[in-house]
C-alpha cells in the first residue's frame, strides 16, 4: 500500500485541481490552482512526481532568481 495519493477532483468554480493525500488523510500537496480540464490537471501531478522525485530542501528566505 502506498503511503499516498494523488487525487485529481473538480473544485466549486468547475476547475480540476489535484491533492496528495497521505493514508492517514492528510493532504501534503497540492496543485495551488485549478485546470480547465481533468487531463490538464493530471498532467500538472505527473510533472510533479517526474520533475522533483529528488528535490533539494531548502529553509528559509527564497533565492533571489526564484523572487519576482
Amino acid at each position: 500500500m502506498a503511503s499516498a495519493t494523488f487525487h485529481v477532483y473538480e473544485d466549486e468554480a468547475g476547475q480540476y485541481r489535484w491533492r496528495l493525500v497521505h493514508r492517514n488523510g492528510n493532504i501534503i500537496a497540492d496543485s495551488g490552482e485549478g485546470y480547465s480540464s481533468k487531463q490538464k490537471a493530471k498532467q500538472g501531478l505527473q510533472s510533479v512526481k517526474q520533475n522533483a522525485p529528488d528535490a533539494d530542501v531548502k529553509v528559509g528566505e527564497l533565492d533571489e532568481d526564484l523572487r519576482d
